[in-house]
């Protein structure tokens, strides 16, 4: 079995350097506005021209996020980046957005395209799906369990990427608004705030219960390697040099069975969170995975063990061996061949070989000049030395050949011809609305009050089917469905469920594999023109827009898809597959009505539904007496999750009178957006 290649994440220029000195078989990192830490300091175009020269010369493969969703005033933008980075042949896109997809596709047919952690897909289903929609790999949710991993692994279906060392969300990656909703910093777009590591506190808990401790696997690097994952990631990409050089050395250490506890020391000074955690890996969930960043942890990364790391990418590696043939003939100009790999390099000296009037010139000081190639990534292999007799050349000449070649070698290998740019436009027709139609989704039969009139309704899987009949009803899958797929897609077939509502991918495929129609959630994050375009392609008949878009993006949306909005409802801001609440009150104990209490006193609902939590807002948003402002829609959502059936009722009277909302509300993101 060939060994996994280790991903480095780079930040910026020095963290490249670090990556690519210490041996990392590819990297990653960011350019511009479209990737998942804008903060990073990135790569602009000088950068980046020269990030690829020196991945190719060092023969690692450079991956580029484009891992954010973009709205439709960006896609130009987006666009013209995507050209310049096809013209410079990246070996692989990360993306997120549909949208995205659909646009790279479209522009460059031979991109290697791989799927983001931040599209939630966890599931052979869901694998087949990105499959089918042009992606070679796909980077795995941090949460899966070890037997998960080896599932999906064993399908093959896809590569597979596994996150192996660095930070972990509390939220399923792509699945988060937490950020978003307390301070418009998207994590969707790049710009997460990290809320989650501030104090949180369930009764019992810790105070931080929403701040998991950094993630590392690699002391189980070779159980990964045996279990078929095609790729082990380090995450960092706000991380200095030095904590890159040495998560790259470990792991290639863990690679050859040489990973040591001095190593894991280092690596946990250099930064950690109260230390490190294998809990999702080992499906052992619950306190011992919380951790927050503390005073020892930050002194702990001295300027002695900084330089100590420093020291492993001062020096420029020889990784590149070259032969070499030297010939030179009398009253003939002298050549040198240079041969690495595949490429082949012939330049000649500038001065023909004369007779010797004293020392000839030999192989042997022949070849100690053209050893010195100090101060480049090569060193030689063999040298075949072809000269006549009684020879003179000065030295200085064949000094000259040799950086001469070597120059040319690096030109060659570096110039990867360019992958073909289609120029397309970005037309979509105009999307002509019906009359708004009603869509409630109800989490318990028991809400569901006499007034439930709608056009659509959601209940959950597993509601009895003459329960469905009854209320022409359809089921909405749950977001979280690793490791329960299977039961899932027998609860849909059995539940004889008309439609269904399916927050990600996942659920997507899975109804789709099903044969029931699908209507898209919000948690789909359709974000522009494309996206929606690419999900009608994928057999989703209506969608629910994305929470993060403002009122005026909603209405210039285009497009046939019929779309809908959420106009009220306690929004999702995290989904998570370790309960906070249980990190402090039993689950026997719980009733599903748990909550967190931030730093102001503010609470915060959670709710556990396929062995997933999810935090809702405080305050559910509203805008039932703000119908009219919203245009360019075909149905109203409205989310029934912690309210009674009289409150429900309370709420289905306002939206048919329109009435100005009563106790605590939010507008959500309509009106402020996001940045």
């Amino acid at each position: 079995m060939a060994k996994a290649e280790i991903l480095a994440p780079c930040g910026g220029f020095d963290s490249l350097t670090a990556a690519l000195r210490c041996g990392a078989d590819a990297v990653y990192f960011g350019a511009g506005e479209f990737n998942a830490r804008r903060a990073a300091s990135n790569f602009d175009d000088k950068a980046l021209r020269e990030a690829a020269r020196l991945c190719r010369l060092y023969g690692t493969r450079w991956h580029l996020t484009l891992n954010t969703l973009v709205s439709d005033e960006e896609l130009p933008r987006c666009r013209s980046l995507l050209a310049r980075v096809c013209r410079l042949s990246a070996d692989a896109l990360i993306l997120q957005d549909l949208g995205v997809l659909r646009l790279v596709r479209a522009m460059c047919p031979e991109m290697e395209l791989h799927a983001s952690t931040q599209m939630s897909v966890g599931t052979k289903a869901g694998l087949r799906l990105l499959r089918e929609r042009g992606f070679s790999r796909a980077v795995l949710p941090r949460e899966l369990t070890k037997s998960e991993i080896e599932a999906l692994c064993q399908a093959d279906i896809l590569e597979t990427e596994v996150f192996v060392h660095g930070a972990q969300c509390m939220c399923v990656s792509g699945q988060c608004l937490f950020s978003a909703v307390l301070g418009s910093r998207s994590g969707n777009r790049g710009l997460c705030a990290q809320p989650c590591r501030l104090p949180f506190a369930a009764k019992g808990g810790t105070g931080h219960d929403l701040s998991l401790k950094d993630l590392s696997l690699i002391e189980h690097i070779a159980e990964l390697q045996q279990l078929g994952v095609n790729s082990f990631k380090i995450e960092g990409r706000m991380k200095r040099p030095e904590y890159v050089a040495a998560a790259v050395t470990a792991c290639k250490a863990a690679q050859n069975g040489a990973y040591t506890e001095k190593q894991r020391a280092d690596l946990q000074a250099l930064f950690s969170r109260s230390g490190f955690s294998d809990g999702y890996f080992e499906n052992r969930r619950g306190r011992t995975m919380f951790g927050t960043r503390q005073k020892e942890n930050v002194t702990a990364a001295t300027s002695q063990l900084l330089k100590s790391y420093a020291k492993l990418y001062e020096k420029l590696p020889a990784v590149r061996a070259v032969d070499f043939t030297f010939q030179a003939e009398a009253d003939k100009l002298p050549s040198l061949t240079a041969v690495c790999g595949t490429h082949r390099i012939t330049v000649n000296g500038g001065q023909a070989c004369e007779t010797a009037q004293h020392v000839p010139l030999t192989a042997e000081s022949v070849e100690k000049q053209l050893k010195k190639c100090g101060g480049t990534v090569f060193f030689t292999d063999t040298i075949d030395c072809q000269i006549g007799e009684n020879l003179r050349l000065p030295l200085s000449e064949i000094n000259a050949m040799r950086r001469a070649a070597l120059e040319a070698l690096e030109e060659t290998i570096c110039g990867k011809t360019p992958l073909s740019v289609k120029d397309i436009g970005f037309t979509s027709a105009s999307h002509i609305a019906q009359a708004p139609k009603r869509y409630l989704r109800f989490c318990s039969l028991d809400q569901i009050p006499e007034n439930a009139r709608a056009d659509r309704m959601f209940l959950p899987l597993g509601t009895p089917q003459d329960v469905l009949e009854a209320y022409h009803a359809g089921v909405y899958l749950p977001r979280g469905i690793f490791g329960t797929e299977e039961a899932v897609r027998r609860q849909l077939l059995d539940s004889g469920a008309l439609y269904t509502l399916c927050d990600t991918l996942d659920a997507v495929a899975v109804a789709r594999e099903a044969g029931i129609p699908v209507i898209g959630g919000a948690f789909l994050n359709l974000y522009n023109n494309l996206a929606l375009e690419e999900a009608a392609q994928i057999g989703v008949s209506e969608a629910v827009l994305s929470h993060e878009l403002r009122l005026s993006q909603i209405a210039a949306l285009g497009g046939a898809l019929p779309r809908g909005v959420c106009v009220y409802g306690h929004m999702p801001l995290m989904l998570t597959r370790n309960c906070p609440v249980r990190n402090g009150t039993p689950c026997a104990k719980c009733d599903r009505t748990g909550f967190l209490t931030d730093r102001k006193g503010v609470r915060f609902p959670v709710r556990c539904e396929n062995g997933f939590s999810q935090v809702y807002n405080s305050r559910p948003t509203y805008m039932l007496d703000r119908l009219r402002e919203i245009q360019n829609v075909d149905f109203y959502f409205l989310d029934f999750t912690m309210e009674s059936k009289e409150e429900c009722a309370q709420i289905l009277d306002a939206l048919e009178a329109g009435a100005a909302p009563r106790g605590e509300f939010t507008r959500g993101l309509y009106y402020r957006g996001v940045e």
